[in-house]
């Protein structure tokens, strides 16, 4: 299985904030932080935002931070709101499926099981789980400062 990167830019966004200790930080620093491009940063702190994974406050002393303890917030559950774009093959879209094979094909099943246990293996971890302390992530992105 294969993640899209707006999968893989929310995730490390979390493990970011959850890194941060409650310290709130921008789009721009957790941009730089990852080199990746402000604008797509600000797109997945807009999605986890508006679904409550983070809580951003304008102005003045605002800033990002945590909307949920890290250990409510389970992996699988976030990556399942991220991958919503294509199907993993043509025969899991009902609505534009044309292949000949789809009553006596075992692909379909196959790869379902494999969907299922990818998503059960996520599911058991939480954030918490993914930037425990001690932690290399923290020197590696430089919050020890």
């Amino acid at each position: 299985m294969k993640l899209t990167l707006f999968s893989d830019y929310s995730l490390r966004i979390l493990m970011f904030a959850a890194l941060r200790n409650d310290l709130r930080f921008s789009v721009k620093e957790v941009a730089g932080a990852y080199g990746l491009s402000r604008h797509h940063a600000a797109k997945a702190v807009n999605f986890l935002t508006q679904r409550g994974y983070l809580r951003a406050q304008r102005g003045r002393g605002g800033g990002i931070c945590l909307g949920r303890e890290p250990k409510q917030i389970r992996i699988g559950q976030l990556v399942r709101q991220t991958e919503t774009g294509s199907p993993l093959v043509e025969c899991f879209d009902a609505a534009r499926n044309t292949c000949p094979l789809i009553h006596a094909c075992l692909l379909k099943q196959a790869l379902g099981k494999a969907g299922a246990a990818f998503f059960n293996t996520l599911d058991g971890y939480t954030l918490a789980d993914l930037v425990h302390k001690p932690n290399p992530l923290r020197r590696a992105l430089e919050l020890d400062s």
